[in-house]
């Protein structure tokens, strides 16, 4: 099993990134898939998360009508577009897959830094 998040970077404030997480080793449309980050000092919080077939959204407050995050099921992969990103935006960004109907997420990916400075 493998998710692979890539699309990280360095981007001044109000400027956007999108980041992708390739998925491998199980069976792609049968997961929820949701992005975390972790900024430095603090712990890991849910920024999105789609359902299995992606008609359902859910997004924290800190992040909605900024953030978009949708799939592709054909191509196993979620991305996170990010707009109008903020310095407090910056952090560990992680993609994570949790069965349907099971409330712990089953698989992480190693993360991808994004870095909102001037």
């Amino acid at each position: 099993v493998q998710l692979v998040e890539s699309g990280g970077g360095l981007v001044q404030p109000g400027g956007s990134l999108r980041l992708s997480c390739a998925a491998s080793g199980f069976t792609f449309s049968n997961y929820v898939m949701s992005w975390h980050r972790q900024a430095p000092g603090k712990e890991r919080e849910l920024v999105a998360r789609i359902s299995s077939i992606g008609g359902m959204t859910n997004y924290a407050d800190s992040v909605k009508g900024r953030f978009t995050i949708s799939r592709d099921n054909a191509r196993n992969a979620v991305f996170l577009q990010m707009n109008s990103l903020k310095p407090e935006d910056t952090a560990v960004y992680y993609c994570a897959a949790r069965r349907v109907r099971t409330v712990v997420v089953d698989y992480w990916g190693q993360g991808t830094q994004v870095t909102v400075s001037s």
